[in-house]
């Protein structure tokens, strides 16, 4: 598995579940670990991807949208 993300858990949750509608099964985990889950939505989350599919995943989300210029 290959670090794709990291930033807030609202995030990082909405990632994972739109990488997943494209086939990729990633996978999360929080920052600090050994912190309480407190609930806290900003709370630095990590999220990996198959290292196969991590160039598949970048271009998903983070390539220049050429429709959009």
């Amino acid at each position: 598995m290959k670090l794709f993300y990291t930033g807030p858990v609202v995030n990082a949750e909405m990632l994972v579940v739109m990488l997943e509608k494209h086939g990729i099964a990633a996978t999360q985990e929080f920052a600090e670990p050994g912190l309480p889950d407190d609930g806290d939505l900003n709370r630095l989350a990590k999220v990996f991807v198959p290292e196969p599919e991590y160039d598949r995943a970048h271009q998903l989300f983070y390539a220049e949208r050429e429709d959009e210029l």
